[in-house]
């Protein structure tokens, strides 16, 4: 079965949790599988910071055929968020209303708005009951979000690395990485590839919270103990940097990680506790032991505040980065806490 890639066309008006509006906007989807007579069937994947709508790019030991959401029977549903590089409305997209593209000019966007705009594609599909909704870090932040704000809509939850808001240490992150690229003079201009170094720049940052001692430790270690130069650390950070700048723009890239730092279920909502109290979906939290970016503690405690939730951590020498790395683990998790019903008795917080 081959993946369709769609387009979803909303036209009209979009209002903005933190003021303003986008005068209409585009998310690229993609599709894998059927829907089922009863759709029950229907697993719906949100992806992290910089992935595409094809889950099958970056969790190809997840997802496809003869994988663990396999479309021969699921019927497995992903779209890129707002604000991305990969078809969706974003920086470089043409503002109708000026007939140029918006570069530094595309409006704030919260985790919240995204998730609306992704309720509006279920709605197009006219899908009224989620199987299974599954992210990791970003995407687990979208999928926490949708299952507090639509408590009714998911079955199951699976929330991999992620929190319920994002820490003052993500933040810090995310900013170093931000003023990366505003030390790059280019990104002041108007032009697709502005910011291009200084995006290159935050890309090595980022990779310092999504891995971390003891990756580097075993992946970069020195050629030799008397080596004073041309360590194998540098050129990976050099290497990665000039990947990333190959397929993203400063502009998203921007854009994403203020999305990512506005996360915050409990905003306006009577705080953190009382809306994961809200969540109806059998839920199941998985955290990574080594992860610096998002800790075992935030986990835990969604595990502890999301009813009935089930906890498991999983280990990985890549730190946050194991999320898409450890399908075995990932998989042989999922599966036992469906078999079990979500009981998983001795991984859970109490």
């Amino acid at each position: 079965m081959q993946a369709e890639q769609k387009t979803f066309k909303y036209p009209y008006p979009y209002a903005l949790e933190m003021g303003g509006e986008l005068p209409g906007f585009e998310l690229a989807y993609t599709t894998y599988g059927e829907r089922n007579a009863s759709d029950t069937n229907i697993v719906w994947i949100c992806h992290a910071l910089t992935g595409t709508s094809n889950a099958t790019d970056w969790w190809d030991g997840l997802v496809g055929e003869g994988k663990y959401f396999n479309p021969e029977q699921h019927f497995i549903i992903c779209a890129n968020v707002l604000g991305s590089a990969y078809g969706s409305t974003g920086p470089l997209s043409v503002n109708p209303r000026t007939n140029e593209p918006y570069y530094r000019n595309f409006p704030t966007i919260t985790v919240r708005d995204v998730v609306g705009t992704l309720d509006l594609l279920r709605q197009e599909l006219s899908i009224s009951k989620i199987k299974i909704c599954i992210g990791g870090s970003l995407g687990g932040q979208q999928a926490l979000e949708w299952a507090v704000e639509k408590p009714h809509l998911f079955d199951e939850l699976i929330l991999i690395a992620s929190n319920a808001l994002h820490s003052p240490w993500g933040i810090a992150f995310n900013e170093s990485q931000r003023m990366a690229i505003q030390a790059d003079p280019t990104y002041t201009d108007e032009s697709p590839d502005a910011g291009a170094m200084g995006m290159r720049a935050a890309r090595s940052i980022a990779l310092l919270s999504y891995r971390n001692y003891d990756t580097y430790n075993f992946t970069q270690a020195r050629d030799n103990p008397d080596q004073i130069d041309d360590f194998r650390a540098s050129s990976y950070q050099q290497y990665q940097g000039d990947k990333f700048v190959k397929r993203f723009n400063a502009f998203s890239y921007w854009v994403l990680s203020k999305i990512m730092d506005s996360h915050n279920v409990g905003r306006n909502r009577g705080g953190i506790v009382h809306a994961l109290g809200l969540v109806k979906a059998k839920t199941l939290v998985l955290g990574i032991k080594s992860d610096l970016l998002f800790p075992l503690s935030e986990q835990q405690f969604l595990a502890r505040h999301i009813p009935d939730a089930a906890f498991q951590e999983i280990d990985s020498l890549y730190g946050h980065d194991g999320f898409l790395i450890e399908y075995k683990q990932l998989t042989q998790v999922i599966r036992a806490w469906q078999e079990t019903n979500g009981q998983l008795q001795m991984a859970r917080i109490r």
